[in-house]
Formats: structure tokens, sequence, C-alpha cells
């Protein structure tokens, strides 16, 4: 009669090096949630000073004047409010997105502000200049975050209702952000 080995065969020593389930957040290993950091520093960033520009004319914007004049000639009512509701949506949800704070409702925040900009934009073409290529890839990665959630690297980490992110709440966060945005389209002419 033999003993069973103790040494671990290759198939087991290669188990125990594979990335481990981390629970309810999904498959964490420092390099999943240092593409997570970069998708949402990048994104989050871009949309942030996006938002800027239509609230103080940074970054060669056109401050909530001109980006008002602009609401008003694209059907919106109160084109000044529909600028700084815009530029707050884009600049705070963009920090959201960036710091990883709330993650699924900065999210949904850039979610709804794009899906206006595809409306306003037009989908005639797909391609630049007149298409909507670039709001549409932000749009998706920002729906994407909040699907996923931010990853180890954020402030969610130490929010308790958040801390695992939960693939409800970005689907809530991301529907709420929809059918926000489609309300707004409503008051368009």
């Amino acid at each position: 009669m033999t003993s069973p080995s103790v040494t671990p065969t290759q198939s087991q020593a290669a188990a125990a090096a594979a990335p481990r389930w981390s629970g309810p957040a999904g498959l964490s290993t420092p390099g999943h949630d240092t593409g997570l950091l970069l998708l949402r520093l990048v994104l989050g960033l871009t949309m942030a000073a996006h938002g800027t520009q239509k609230l103080f004319g940074w970054f060669g914007g056109g401050g909530v004047s001109g980006t008002g004049r602009f609401f008003t000639a694209s059907g919106y009512p109160a084109g000044d409010a529909m600028a700084v509701l815009a530029g707050l949506t884009e600049t705070l949800g963009g920090l959201g997105l960036a710091l990883g704070l709330l993650t699924p409702l900065a999210g949904a925040a850039v979610v709804g502000t794009l899906i206006n900009a595809i409306a306003v934009h037009g989908t005639g073409a797909f391609f630049a200049p007149k298409g909507i290529e670039y709001e549409l890839l932000l749009t998706a990665g920002a729906a994407a975050l909040a699907l996923t959630g931010p990853g180890r690297y954020a402030v969610d980490r130490f929010l308790p209702v958040l801390r695992g992110h939960r693939l409800a709440h970005g689907a809530l966060a991301v529907a709420l952000g929809v059918v926000l945005a489609a309300a707004l389209l409503l008051v368009r002419d």
C-alpha cells in the first residue's frame, strides 16, 4: 500500500499561483485594479475638464453664457441653466470617477450627459468630425466603470455600502442616468 504524495503536482502549483476571486467585487489583481484606476483617471479627468469648459470657460470653453447660447440653439429651454447643469454633471461626475467616489452614480452622471451630447450631435455619422464615436466611447467607458466598480484603488473601498461593489448598484445607477437623460431630451424642442 502506498501513501499519497505530499508534494504538490504542477497543476496544483499553477492553481495556487492563479489569481483568486476576491468575493463579490470579482477578480481583483494588482493589474486589474491598476487598469481600472487608469481608465477612471483618464475618463474622469477628461470629463471634469470638459465640464469646467462649460462652467468657467477654462481650456478654451465658452463658459456659462457661451455654452448657454449653444444649449438654447440646440433646443433646450433656459440655456444658461442647462449649461450649469451639464457643467456640474460633467465636472462632479468626472471627479467622482477619477477618485472612485460613488462610482456607480458618477458613471451614471457621465452616461446621462453623454446621451444628451449624442442626441445633440446627431447620429448621422459614426466617425469624426461629424460622428459620435468619441461620445459613444466615453459613454461606454463610464457605463463599464459603473457596472464593474472602481477597483481597490478608490475611495469607494472605504464606504461600507460600496466596499464590495455590486452589479445591481451599477445597473440601477446606469438605468437612472438613462431615464434622466431621456426626461431631459423630452423638454428639448
